[in-house]
């Protein structure tokens, strides 16, 4: 029998012996032995604590550029701004410790262009930004093959999601059957202490127990074993290493009281401290997945393939279009969108009309209708009707795919609560080991029985057990987790967990004015009429031009106007870019656009009027103004401003409520920004200012307090950079999803507020969480060294503890 040099296995063929006379148990496990000592690594040899634990054959795949790009390529995900800067998810098919984590990340980190690597621990999902121009994909596969693990796309992931689920719930199932057995037997012992049992009937039970024990101990608890070894081998002690100790010391205690005749044993708290503890482990990881699952809901809208033609100079017929991969459409082709698809690249309809629901994007369940000219969001469904338009993205680029990369990458950061909590729990293994041997100690050398009757040994092990730091460990993953799914069915979306600690601690709030606390688009306050004239003619002229402020005016003359018009009445259309537009309708010489542009006109009666109304008011109003002149005379003026948000004002006072200081930061005049700031309550604007200066402002706002800054994230990309948490409103999501802490899909404040006060509430559930654990080990602990707690009482105790803090997480679904 022979045991191999790299995985450790035992074999009986003949061995593959290397120049050193190392065997192996093949040429794959020579070859990665080799591979591991000419890098340098080594060490992982000794972190794996070698014969201790059996590594997996390795794979004798090998990818090229093609085969490579066939499987993987759908995976990657480029860099708009730098094409050659990639991003890769892959499956790394092996890990099964700590120590297989280290070996992946120190030889995927040698690699030249490899730029940033996070392999998760939970799912074995590895993260690789690189450059292609020094690295290729198939080197990076071809990496991860040689020291020994298998690279894999990852979708495949669900289906050992489904695998550790079922696996799960067979443990759980042996476990109580078992239990349920066994305390049947054990009061049948207990009742003989009472009522007589023979020697001979009690050594029939105590086997009996042995054996209803040892398939919870062997099999079901074999998760806690694995968990503990990896901890070990990495010389730190983990709650699972206190788990195993106790229930394998109870466990061989009892098998060596059973073989010596001793008529006391302990296989029943063996059994059930397996089946209490596993319970919990079972319920927080159900919790844990569903709270994850809110995470995952964006990924399930993919789709492989969309109806597509490349970019040519018409647009084509129906019948044109045929089914293209989407990760090969690009910017400027054109896509058909049918009813019953879904939209994958953003894009602006160029002819067709359609009904689509965006409700699995920003939850807004009333369908929208398109037509030409208006924009299409990836991610839409399209509900009814049909629409051709021209991509405006790659898919790579798209609001969906961005989308679903923020909420993939969200669990990877940590907030730095829970670093600190963590950093507790990996202490405290190593003080509860003390205590326990100080406890046993203590109880062997005094001459006095514990209350509860218990011996050393069972005093001991109750230390052990009801000190595990499960429930510190959980306090604010589990409550992130859940904010985080909480906050993304309201169609907001984190960037990570540290977002939320961040949010919860920020003092000032700071908002862009147009696009997030008013509309983007402009609306007629007040119209004024001086003489009689045809609506129409002013119908027609402000529909000529694209400007705002004309298309305010015809909005407000459309509305409140009865004449018809006719746009082909116009002649001799000029438009004066950024001042106003003059025509000929039906022989009539009209104009439209601001004082400054009509006193400009050659009409001196038209200019003395102006001037009587005060033509200064354009260059100090608080408002834009619109003139019109018909038949060379003045007839009309418009004030026109900001249509704000509803809500608007009532989100402001609830911020204000929540004790944040509240600015807005405009491009606007400055009087203009305070008239908006007055009227919703603001405590101060700063107007005339560039993205540059918005930006300047908030670091200067930052050396005394932490900054929120809420843009449209189209002009305000660098302020949402500054501050302490960028958060980008809907309307300009598809720009900033990708710089934004924080997106709110649904384009609304009260959004804002929401998440504002679930990062709060998170903040302090984790706190409360926190004072449980503590307090809970506070309690427990002297207690369980004095003899007052059994074994028993100890594994519920500990598991409760556990759901009482995942419990505790879960208020945070309802009570916003």
């Amino acid at each position: 029998m022979f045991v191999c040099k790299h995985c450790a296995g035992h074999f009986e063929a003949e061995a593959v012996i290397d120049a050193n006379g190392n065997e192996f148990c093949c040429n794959g496990c020579k070859n990665v032995y080799a591979y591991l000592k000419s890098q340098g690594l080594s060490e992982f040899y000794s972190k794996l604590k070698k014969g201790e634990q059996n590594l997996a054959k390795p794979s004798s795949k090998h990818f090229d550029k093609q085969s490579a790009g066939s499987m993987f390529s759908k995976l990657l995900r480029r860099d708009e701004n730098s094409p050659f800067i990639c991003e890769l998810e892959v499956l790394i098919s092996g890990i099964h410790c700590p120590a297989c984590i280290w070996l992946n990340e120190k030889a995927l980190s040698n690699l030249e262009g490899v730029l940033e690597l996070n392999i998760s621990a939970t799912t074995s999902k590895a993260r690789v930004l690189f450059d292609e121009r020094k690295t290729a994909l198939e080197e990076i596969l071809n990496l991860i093959i040689a020291i020994g693990y298998d690279p894999k796309p990852f979708n495949a992931i669900k289906s050992a999601k489904n695998s550790l689920s079922r696996e799960h719930y067979a443990r759980l199932i042996v476990a109580l059957a078992c239990s349920m057995n066994i305390m049947w037997v054990a009061i049948a012992v207990y009742s003989g202490y009472f009522e007589g049992l023979s020697a001979g009937a009690k050594k029939i039970l105590h086997f009996a127990e042995f054996v209803l024990a040892s398939p919870p101990v062997f099999y079901t608890a074999s998760v806690f074993y694995r968990s503990a070894l990896s901890s070990l081998k990495l010389r730190q002690i983990s709650m699972d290493v206190n788990v195993s100790l106790g229930i394998l010391s109870v466990y061989f205690y009892s098998v060596y009281a059973m073989l010596s005749g001793s008529e006391q044993v302990y296989f029943d708290s063996a059994c059930m401290l397996v089946t209490f503890i596993f319970a919990g482990k079972f319920l927080q990881t159900k919790a844990t997945q569903k709270a994850a699952r809110e995470l995952e809901n964006i990924s399930s809208l993919f789709v492989e393939q969309v109806m597509s033609v490349k970019n040519n100079s018409r647009i084509p017929s129906i019948s044109e279009f045929k089914p293209c991969d989407v990760s090969e459409v690009k910017s400027g082709d054109f896509v058909l969108l049918r009813s019953g698809e879904r939209a994958m690249i953003d894009g602006v309809v160029l002819s067709g009309e359609a009904s689509v629901d965006n409700s699995s994007i920003n939850g807004e369940s009333v369908p929208v209708g398109i037509s030409k000219d208006d924009a299409l969001l990836s991610g839409a469904l399209c509900a009814e009707g049909s629409v051709i338009y021209k991509a405006t993205s790659s898919f790579q680029g798209s609001f969906l795919n961005k989308l679903s990369k923020l909420l993939s990458n969200a669990s990877f950061a940590r907030a730095q609560i829970e670093e600190l909590a963590n950093k507790i729990s990996s202490h405290f293994g190593w003080a509860i080991l003390g205590l326990c041997v100080v406890s046993f100690v203590f109880w062997s050398v005094a001459n006095i029985s514990a209350w509860s009757g218990a011996n050393a040994f069972g005093i001991a092990i109750s230390v052990l057990v009801i000190a595990c730091p499960c429930a510190l460990s959980l306090a604010t993953p589990i409550a992130t987790l859940v904010a985080m799914g909480t906050a993304t069915k309201r169609s907001i979306v984190f960037k990570d967990a540290k977002v939320l600690e961040t949010l919860a601690k920020c003092d000032i709030i700071a908002f862009d004015k147009t696009g997030t606390l008013s509309k983007a688009n402009l609306k007629v306050l007040k119209g004024q009429r001086f003489l009689p004239f045809d609506d129409g003619a002013l119908l027609a002229l402000a529909s000529a031009s694209t400007h705002p402020i004309s298309k305010a005016v015809a909005s407000y003359i459309l509305e409140n106007a009865l004449s018809p018009f006719s746009q082909d009445a116009l002649e001799n259309i000029q438009n004066i870019a950024g001042k106003g537009i003059t025509a000929t309708y039906k022989g009539i010489k009209i104009a439209g656009g601001s004082a400054a542009f009509i006193e400009s006109m050659a009409f001196i009666e038209s200019k003395a009027f102006v001037k009587s109304l005060g033509a200064s008011l354009a260059d100090d109003s608080s408002s834009s103004e619109y003139y019109f002149m018909y038949d060379g005379k003045l007839v009309a003026r418009f004030f026109l401003g900001d249509e704000l948000r509803e809500g608007a004002k009532a989100s402001i006072k609830e911020l204000k409520k929540m004790g944040l200081k509240v600015l807005m930061l405009s491009g606007d005049k400055q009087i203009v920004a305070s008239k908006v700031a007055s009227e919703l309550g603001i405590d101060k604007s700063h107007g005339e200012l560039n993205p540059e200066q918005k930006a300047l402002l908030i670091k200067e706002l930052q050396k005394s307090a932490n900054v929120v800054m809420v843009g449209d994230g189209i002009n305000d990309i660098l302020a949402l950079k500054s501050a302490n948490v960028g958060i980008a409103m809907g309307s300009g999501a598809s720009v900033s999803v990708g710089i934004s802490d924080v997106v709110l899909l649904r384009d609304e404040l009260s959004d804002l507020v929401f998440a504002l006060r679930l990062a709060k509430k998170t903040f302090k559930v984790i706190k409360e969480n926190l004072f449980i654990s503590l307090v809970y080990n506070a309690l427990s602990i002297p207690l369980a060294m004095a003899g007052f707690i059994i074994p028993l009482f100890a594994a519920i105790s500990m598991s409760f503890s556990s759901l009482l803090v995942v419990l505790n997480s879960l208020r945070l679904k309802g009570q916003l």
